[in-house]
């Protein structure tokens, strides 16, 4: 191997090195930002909260013992894989950002299965690997809403006014969908900003939304 040689790959090996410790710090920076936020709202959906760091690209909470409307909460912080710059690139291609994701069990099951997607995003790519790619799509507020056909036009009333609820969580949904199983409800938004978002009202509008979701 010639110096020329050994030069590139030092090179090399050190930039994807360097980009790794500055993936890796960046998520753990981010998440303990949003984890720190988070404290100031979390009461309002349970007193004990349980957290795992999944890799520095997620962090996992659960609320075993939720408040109501829910029985039970998970929240999963996922960034982008930035610690990998090929992983990042395609990921962030396919669309995938910063987001929170919220699965909850509720004290009354919803009646009705939807799913509110939006176009283009990460979690519609995602979904149209599980069920719903069997059901017929449509366009609704901005998103594609999909049903079982058994009960698609119910459904369809009720959706409008449950989107409405997510978007006062976040005006941003990716994803939110009902189902009669667990998760009963699961809302994907972007990740908040702990300069911009306050934390009590956020959660306050999620168990809203859980209230306007329970029972239909």
């Amino acid at each position: 191997m010639d110096q020329l040689t050994q030069t590139v790959l030092v090179v090399l090996v050190a930039l994807v090195m360097g980009w790794f410790a500055f993936g890796v710090l960046w998520n753990i920076r981010r998440g303990n930002a949003v984890l720190r936020w988070m404290q100031g709202g979390l009461p309002r959906l349970g007193e004990k909260t349980t957290l795992r760091w999944l890799g520095s690209s997620a962090v996992a909470l659960g609320i075993a013992k939720a408040r109501s409307p829910f029985r039970q909460v998970d929240l999963l912080l996922v960034m982008e894989p930035r610690d990998v710059p090929w992983l990042w690139l395609l990921a962030h291609a396919r669309g995938r950002r910063d987001m929170l994701i919220v699965r909850g069990q509720l004290t009354s099951a919803p009646r009705y299965e939807f799913d509110l997607l939006a176009p283009g995003s990460w979690s519609e790519r995602e979904s149209n690997r599980g069920d719903a790619r069997r059901w017929e799509s449509e366009p609704l507020g901005g998103a594609e809403f999909r049903a079982p056909a058994p009960t698609r036009s119910l459904s369809r009333q009720l959706a409008p006014d449950a989107l409405e609820a997510a978007r006062k969580v976040q005006p941003n949904v990716w994803r939110l969908s009902s189902r009669r199983e667990s998760p009963q409800l699961e809302l994907h938004v972007p990740l908040p900003n702990p300069k911009r978002a306050d934390a009590p009202q956020f959660f306050d509008a999620l168990r809203a939304l859980a209230e306007q979701m329970g029972g239909r």
